[in-house]
């Protein structure tokens, strides 16, 4: 069964509100370039956001989507951009205590969002066994862009961020045997009319951190009970890599973001466009 709460009018004490005018205000101002400008050069390099959009922005309530849903009230406040933007939460199963939190935070962020339940975590531990992270990272996709459709609107905004997109970039590279990156916009495959956007894409993770501890936010993590109990997944041991390879090379992150925009052809042995696959031999 599905339920639904409405923050449109979320309740703030005058304390937390001088608090949130600070929070709003350092985003602008104390983060802005390595945050608020690097938001707007995604939007504009990307072309992400057009007029007359209606942009469901998804929130997990971690720390990137928490930031993301800030971007867009402060994006609507000052940006020029003739569109509509919705909040919406998807409800996974999580503990009381950590859905509680997830309600606190938005109520503290005044971020009006349309919560749904979805009982994905139990789901994804049946059907998946030992490793339940990819399929359940299938479901709750579905569900948001299920909500996103029901709410009228044609994008759908995820919280990924330049680290999501380098370590997905390595995954593939070490673990699948291709080379292919995380998109900063893609159309839906199953939702006609629906596009999905990653707005933080050019953001640092660690710029990220340091805003959420600045605003004294305490975001939730992954909040699976499942996936605790399971062996930790491949993107850790990317992480670890990534920080190992920078102690020699600073600059190792921006080179292989850079990699996916600098494919040679004429010096690769193969490539696929459009699930069809081509061979250097093809024309050599």
């Amino acid at each position: 069964m599905t339920s639904e709460i409405n923050y449109c009018e979320p309740i703030i004490v005058e304390n937390d509100r001088k608090a949130l005018k600070e929070i709003e205000r350092s985003i602008i101002k104390t983060y802005r370039k390595p945050i608020w400008s690097k938001f707007i050069k995604a939007i504009k390099e990307y072309d992400l956001i057009k007029d007359n959009d209606k942009i469901a922005v998804a929130i997990s309530g971690g720390k990137d989507s928490l930031l993301m849903a800030k971007l867009f009230q402060e994006l609507k406040k000052y940006g020029k951009n003739n569109f509509e933007v919705e909040f919406i939460v998807m409800d996974p199963g999580y503990h009381k205590d950590i859905r509680k939190l997830l309600e606190e935070n938005l109520d503290y962020l005044q971020i009006p969002a349309h919560i749904f339940d979805a009982n994905i975590f139990e789901v994804a531990d049946r059907i998946a066994g030992e490793y339940p992270c990819y399929m359940c990272a299938r479901m709750r996709r579905g569900a948001l862009y299920g909500k996103a459709k029901e709410l009228g609107c044609n994008k759908l905004a995820l919280g990924h961020h330049f680290n999501d997109v380098i370590e997905t970039t390595m995954l593939n590279l070490l673990y699948a045997g291709s080379f292919k990156t995380m998109m900063p916009k893609l159309k839906s495959q199953n939702y006609e009319g629906l596009e999905l956007i990653r707005p933080l894409y050019l953001i640092e993770e660690k710029y990220i951190e340091r805003f959420i501890k600045s605003s004294g936010i305490w975001p939730l993590n992954c909040a699976c009970m499942v996936a605790a109990k399971k062996i930790g997944n491949k993107r850790y041991e990317i992480k670890a890599l990534i920080d190992k390879l920078k102690e020699s090379n600073e600059n190792v992150e921006m080179s292989i973001f850079r990699a996916a925009q600098n494919v040679n052809l004429d010096q690769v042995l193969g490539y696929e466009k459009k699930g069809i696959k081509n061979s250097f031999l093809d024309e050599y």
